[in-house]
């Protein structure tokens, strides 16, 4: 692989220029693509706004917005000059928004029209300005105030260093902190260049992108990386949807994109295993495992089109792929991969190349990582994943002691991940250290793991294990319109008889977990969880809204 010899971002950006110029580069899909000479003209026209408006280098930038061309625009315009880009998440509440403005110090904001509503809730301190994503209007009342031109020229040159600041992650975590996560030009460009080990990007690939810009996962991996190859990443300008998604997959015939475990989860549970389990004479075919593979590959073949038929490389991160869903891609032949990464190492530690899977491992550390497993077990060899590279962060905005305590003197990235290796290096996950629940005899039970299993029992959306009064208990959020559908006549006939149907469900429900868990993971109780669970950017429940 090419190595790049200044690991920054208009450092990369411009030899992509330099290369692919003519290349299309970003798009909202339905519309013309973008030139990477066209991009780059807008960036420097940005520049010599943000001039105008009189930032400065190191000054903080936030940008609150909807995955569109122009949010890498800014993104850019910013860190080129030598600023730091503030990407806001746009589920964030309005108080989120305004403490996150007033941490980071921000002089200026990017917003999309249909956020605006939450920018005049806030009161941010320092900021001076707010700016239009979608034209890069300045919002103010005076006459003369600086306008964007595209073919403006900046007035200075800018010198940025690998070590500078581009970007400050704000995380949306399940412990309910957020911090401000402090990456570096090189701790991003490092790992764009380098997670290609895991599959080379270049100019004739197709991203399309369906998650938030705003979260390291996608913007290091399905924003910068791509920009940095020549690849045209394509945008839905609207929430994934299906019926905004798949007429797009059609459309754009992507070659590769990146997905959160719920969205295969999604499509498994609710278009492919019905089709499997609904008639009882495919019922019991597909309990055989020779033919149950031979109907996984039949499906497969037809989720590939659902894909547009083009796509080699699923990337699949930000929280663990339920095991049976895993199996399924498996056998299917479906191209995923597994990577695993948090925002504050850029994000990517580990990967796993198309078909080379190992059922629940992520794959080995990425080139120029090091991982290792701290105090491991002597018996089961788990202990906390610890990582040392340079995509490891500076440390956390404004708290150097919360930095201290995760970056050791020498340089060790504590993850807060509970893992072990195989004997070739390849990574497995148990899951969080905070979420661990211990039981009455000291046993490590393992909430996530008992999840994929409820999660895989029919008519189950969603599941959360959690401790009460020294019990376990499953709150499981069902599918009451397929309930509803399938037992229209009980409901009809009074509420009783459905009471009655739902408490046999439950019951059903913790007979089968506890058939499929160990002894110290049965669950004592179920409750049922009436709205879907609040989560963050990569679909994992915020834990600590329910403990």
């Amino acid at each position: 692989m090419e190595k790049s010899s200044q690991l920054t971002l208009p450092f990369l950006f411009g030899k992509t220029v330099e290369r692919f110029g003519t290349y299309n580069a970003m798009a909202l899909v339905g519309e013309k693509p973008l030139t990477y000479d066209e991009v780059n003209r807008q960036i420097s026209g940005l520049m010599r706004f943000l001039e105008d408006l009189n930032i400065q280098p190191g000054d903080k930038v936030a940008i609150l917005s909807t995955n569109l061309p122009n949010w890498g625009v800014a993104y850019f315009a910013v860190t080129f000059m030598g600023a730091v880009a503030v990407p806001l998440l746009p589920d964030f509440l309005p108080s989120e928004i305004e403490n996150i403005l007033n941490h980071s110090e921000s002089k200026a904001i990017f917003f999309s029209e249909k956020l605006n509503t939450k920018i005049d809730q806030i009161q941010a301190t320092n900021l001076k300005y707010r700016v239009r994503i979608e034209d890069f209007t300045l919002i103010t009342n005076d006459l003369n105030r600086p306008v964007y031109d595209a073919g403006a020229v900046c007035k200075q040159v800018y010198n940025v260093d690998e070590d500078d600041l581009a970007a400050i992650i704000y995380t949306s975590g399940t412990t309910g902190s957020s911090k401000g996560v402090m990456l570096s030009h090189k701790n991003i460009c490092f790992t764009a260049e380098n997670a290609q080990c895991v599959r080379i990007v270049h100019e004739r690939d197709r991203f399309l992108s369906i998650l938030p810009m705003s979260h390291t996962y996608e913007n290091t991996l399905g924003f910068v990386m791509p920009l940095l190859k020549g690849t045209c990443v394509y945008y839905l300008g609207k929430q994934p949807t299906p019926s905004i998604l798949l007429p797009a997959l059609l459309e754009v015939r992507p070659t590769m994109m990146f997905a959160v475990p719920l969205i295969i989860e999604k499509i498994y549970r609710n278009r492919i295993l019905p089709a499997f389990t609904k008639k009882w004479p495919i019922r019991q075919l597909y309990k055989v495992p020779f033919i149950r593979k031979k109907l996984h590959q039949i499906a497969g073949k037809k989720l590939m089109q659902t894909f547009g038929g083009e796509i080699d490389f699923f990337g699949i991160g930000g929280a663990k792929l339920d095991k049976t869903v895993e199996q399924f891609l498996i056998e299917a032949k479906f191209p995923y991969s597994i990577g695993y990464g948090l925002t504050e190492t850029s994000p990517l530690l580990a990967g796993m190349k198309v078909f080379e899977s190992r059922l629940q491992s992520t794959g080995p550390a990425i080139t120029g990582v090091e991982l290792k497993i701290n105090n491991p077990d002597s018996k089961t060899g788990e202990g906390e994943i610890w990582a040392k590279g340079p995509n490891v962060m500076k440390g956390y905005y404004k708290e150097p002691e919360l930095t201290a305590e995760v970056i050791t003197s020498d340089g060790w990235f504590k993850t807060g991940d509970l893992g072990k290796f195989d004997k070739d290096k390849f990574l497995y996950i148990r899951g969080r250290l905070k979420n661990i629940i211990i039981g009455s005899s000291g046993e490590n039970i393992f909430p996530e793991e008992i999840e994929s299993v409820i999660n895989n029992f029919p008519d189950v959306v969603e599941s959360l294990v959690v401790q009460q009064k020294g019990k376990l208990v499953a709150m499981v959020f069902l599918n009451m319109e397929e309930l509803q559908s399938k037992y229209s006549d009980l409901i009809e006939k009074g509420s009783k008889l459905a009471d009655q149907k739902m408490n046999e469900l439950l019951k059903e429900l913790q007979l089968y977990v506890n058939q499929n868990v160990n002894k110290f993971s049965q669950v004592q109780a179920i409750m049922i969880q009436h709205e879907p669970f609040q989560k963050t950017a990569t679909q994992k429940i915020k834990r600590y809204l329910y403990n």
